[in-house]
């Protein structure tokens, strides 16, 4: 009510009761909003309706992956040892009891989160929607429910075991999949935005009414929130993954959250790869926007499946082999996550030279290019393949996929432009193969020269592998020599063992994400989400080889980057060395010197060819110096930290180029 009076003093006009009956776009990109009170016209639409968000997304075709839950909490009656205090108690959250609580005026409110198989999901409003005229009822309590995490609150909160109840609430709060909620504009349609899914309710109105207002305002988010990207979700999250899921998340509300984390309910869901019922006994699968990508294989003895731990744990030797097949001999890995999408018609090329900072490769060729916003931040790094003529292949990562699509079809509609835009993300397998020894797996299953000479890197070829239609491109997110190969799923399968087969006297083997996060760091190559994102500018980042601000095209950020150059950089992204014992660092680690915080790390992982754990982190100017010494905490303890020059480990075109030169 606060809010909406501020709204009112600053013109907004607030309808109450208005329930929307209709939402209609226009062919401009506008809504007809539909209510008792007549029709609205509206630039855009933002749903934030709470329970009511999946009826309202329905109202255009959208089946958004919110679902009830029955939440209980206890409010006490005037406990006299906290009506004594003389200030606020603290809020307790209780990891092992899985509670929360906090005072209410001079008593307490106590809120538990039940175990996945006690809570109850209100599904029936999924499956018929919400009740007509339901508001502000509530659900019947069930106290039964919750009395184990009664009984471990009053041993940690011992007044709270003669404290009169006074209160009993069962209400509906929403829930998506992963509990974060969904914020943003929505990929598939024009100006339609979402703030829905809030676990916490209205705790959270005035900083997302403050975030998306800006968004909304200025075309571009005031930071970066990309996990509550409501595009994360696709078709592959219907309701009975929603459900398991939703249930999932509500159990593990209150529990630790380790790195690399695995939550394996209503897995696998529809996005399944060519190789998946090949590889799924062989390896600990990762869950990648709807995926299940292999990040580790077992080898025998190996200790398999999913161990939590802070430290290096079951993964970390196989891992090392992993690498070490990679820079040693062959290796395959699964790439099919990869967001994939075709762009062609008569203004492809001028509308991708608008939206990227790097000039667009020439046909049969291959770049690394970078969307960025009005302000000159990294909204995307995506590879752009030019196949035929005014048809392009963009490739991103699997969790920006329907991100970065939306950016795109919203810029080609916004500025008119003649193309035809494909997402082809679930039609095409890709394997990527690497390895000193690749190109000889390969050339036994193609007449196509594979010859440094004949398959440049970065160039793009159609090929016969095995006699089935391959798109081939020179390029390795290891850094070794490598291709990734586009198949259509349903020829996956037979392209895999192919190679495995004639890759046996080459030592090839299967290796997985981990492997390749370790490789890609030792090479310094960075990774979007992580060294780069809506929270960083291409020049800090070190992305200065792929923007292209001479370049005609006047494209998106490029005043703006123009004016940080200007003013020069305030921090840089450092390459560190970190001695730590059996700890590596993953990201979001802080960065201290002389006793004060002067950073974060970005990315961390182990390096195998030099044994030592490497990070990326940004640091202010003067602390990014060859040389510099820091220190970087991980689980309370400071280790020593070194900035040193990048890449630790050469590229193998950069490699192959120098021994080219030093021959000659």
């Amino acid at each position: 009510m606060a809010l909406a009076a501020g709204a009112r003093m600053y013109g907004a006009q607030i309808y109450n009761p208005a329930p929307v009956t209709g939402l209609k776009p226009t062919s401009d990109g506008k809504w007809d909003v539909q209510t008792p009170h007549g029709t609205i016209r509206a630039n855009c639409i933002v749903n934030t309706a709470g329970f009511w968000a999946r009826e309202v997304g329905k109202m255009i075709g959208f089946e958004h992956p919110t679902i009830p839950v029955h939440h209980q909490y206890v409010v006490t009656a005037t406990v006299p040892e906290v009506k004594a205090l003389k200030k606020e108690l603290a809020v307790i959250r209780d990891l092992e009891g899985s509670y929360y609580m906090r005072q209410e005026r001079d008593g307490l409110l106590f809120g538990p989160y039940e175990k996945m198989e006690k809570m109850v999901l209100q599904d029936s409003w999924v499956r018929d929607g919400v009740p007509p005229g339901f508001g502000k009822e509530l659900f019947e309590s069930d106290l039964d429910r919750i009395m184990e995490h009664i009984e471990m609150a009053m041993e940690m909160v011992p007044v709270l075991k003669k404290a009169d109840i006074i209160n009993v609430v069962s209400g509906p709060i929403t829930y998506t999949p992963d509990l974060l909620p969904m914020v943003g504009p929505h990929q598939g349609i024009r100006n339609y935005w979402t703030a829905i899914g809030f676990g916490y309710g209205v705790i959270h109105a005035g900083g997302i009414g403050k975030f998306l207002s800006d968004w909304i305002i200025n075309r571009e988010p005031p930071y970066d929130l990309i996990e509550c990207d409501p595009s994360r979700y696709g078709k592959w999250t219907d309701v009975p993954f929603m459900c398991a899921k939703a249930r999932e998340s509500y159990g593990f509300n209150n529990v630790v959250g380790y790195p690399k984390e695995e939550r394996f309910a209503g897995r696998p869901t529809s996005r399944t790869s060519g190789v998946y019922k090949l590889l799924k006994g062989k390896c600990s699968m990762g869950f990648h926007a709807g995926w299940e990508q292999p990040h580790w294989f077992y080898k025998p003895g190996d200790d398999t499946g999913y161990k939590p731990s802070f430290r290096r744990t079951n993964w970390f030797s196989s891992v090392g082999g992993e690498c070490r097949l990679v820079m040693e001999k062959v290796g395959v890995i699964d790439l099919t996550p990869f967001g994939k999408f075709k762009v062609k018609g008569k203004d492809s090329l001028k509308l991708l030279d608008h939206l990227f900072a790097n000039n667009m490769p020439k046909v049969g060729q291959t770049n690394i290019s970078h969307m960025l916003t009005p302000a000159g931040r990294v909204f995307a790094e995506v590879t752009i393949t030019q196949m035929t003529p005014g048809e392009f292949l963009l490739i991103t990562g699997s969790g920006s996929e329907l991100h970065d699509l939306r950016w795109i079809e919203t810029e080609a509609a916004e500025g008119r432009y003649d193309v035809d835009i494909n997402n082809v993300t679930d039609k095409i397998g890709v394997l990527g193969i690497a390895g000193p020894n690749s190109r000889k797996v390969l050339q036994k299953l193609t007449d196509e020269d594979m010859s440094d000479a004949g398959f440049k890197f970065l160039h793009c070829k159609n090929i016969q592998l095995a006699g089935i239609p391959v798109r081939a491109i020179r390029i390795s997110y290891t850094g070794e020599l490598g291709w990734e190969l586009y198949i259509e799923q349903k020829n996956m399968a037979a392209v895999y063992q192919a190679m495995m087969e004639a890759g046996k006297d080459e030592g090839i083997d299967n290796f997985g994400t981990y492997a390749m996060a370790s490789l890609r760091l030792e090479k310094g190559f960075r990774g979007w989400g992580a060294e780069m994102n809506c929270d960083t500018n291409p020049l800090e980042a070190g992305l200065d080889y792929f923007i292209k601000l001479n370049k005609p095209a006047d494209f998106i950020g490029k005043a703006a980057l123009q004016e940080i150059k200007g003013k020069g950089l305030k921090r840089k992204l450092s390459y560190l060395s970190v001695r730590t014992d059996d700890v590596d660092p993953e990201g979001n680690e802080t960065i201290w010197h002389n006793g004060k915080v002067v950073g974060n790390t970005t990315s961390g992982a182990y390096s195998y060819s030099s044994q030592q754990s490497l990070a990326f982190g940004y640091l202010p100017l003067e602390l990014s110096s060859v040389g510099q010494q820091v220190e970087m905490e991980l689980l309370g303890k400071k280790y020593p930290a070194t900035v040193i020059q990048e890449p630790l480990v050469l590229t193998e075109p950069t490699r192959t180029r120098l021994a080219k030169k030093a021959k000659a």
